[in-house]
């Protein structure tokens, strides 16, 4: 299957942080917005995009769990919240998918999210380490201080994946392969201040695991 894998542009370090302590109380929030909005879609119609979508995945055998979302609601809610951006034009969303086969949905299911949250780790530190060239480039750090924070952002990834913590399907499909196995494809949306506190609890974390003292440089650079 050719699946429509989202790439979005995470500007994300720029923005204004929010602290680690915040991010229990913006999760809630996000997942309450969530419950919110998908009760709102079943009586809204599905766009014409999410609708084709939903028709070639059905095609090919792909459908939904009992009391889950039609796969057209899903792919629907998915679009809006790619294309969501805060009143400074950044998203205010990372998007990341994968898809697992198990010999169960549940297991099937877990081991997706988790990938998909590895995605999510990874472009987070993609970003993070694009940044620190950028400053190094414009001559706002010490080519020292800049390697040390680079190899911490490069051993940082499983760190954030870990902050990330619980993730909430946005789209969340399966089809029968294999006989009777379960092959699960999930989309996630994650808020786009908790990846910002997620990433800098990682790299402080492996700074202070080095012994490095740059947390306070690294704050004022990136804006934390």
């Amino acid at each position: 299957m050719k699946k429509l894998i989202f790439s979005v542009v995470v500007l994300m370090l720029v923005a204004s942080g929010t602290t680690y302590a915040q991010s229990s109380s913006d999760q809630m929030k996000e997942r309450k917005e969530l419950a919110k909005a998908s009760k709102k879609e079943l009586n809204e119609k599905a766009s014409k995009a999410a609708v084709k979508e939903a028709k070639k995945l059905t095609k090919e055998g792909w459908k939904t769990a009992p009391g889950a979302l039609p796969i057209e609601k899903q792919l629907d809610r998915s679009y809006t919240m790619q294309y969501q951006y805060d009143s400074d034009g950044f998203p205010l969303y990372i998007m990341a998918e994968a898809m697992s086969t198990g010999g169960n949905y549940d297991a099937a299911k877990m081991q997706a999210l988790e990938l998909a949250k590895q995605n999510l780790a990874g472009q987070i530190q993609t970003e993070v380490t694009a940044l620190i060239e950028n400053t190094v480039a414009n001559e706002q750090m010490d080519q020292g201080d800049a390697a040390s924070i680079a190899r911490s952002v490069m051993a940082s990834k499983n760190l954030i994946s870990q902050s990330i913590g619980r993730v909430v399907p946005v789209v969340e499909t399966y089809q029968v392969v294999n006989g009777n196995n379960r092959q699960v494809l999930v989309r996630i949306a994650y808020s786009m201040n908790m990846a910002k506190s997620a990433a800098k609890k990682a790299i402080r974390e492996d700074l202070e695991k080095r012994g490095e003292e740059l947390h306070g440089k690294l704050d004022e650079l990136l804006g934390w």
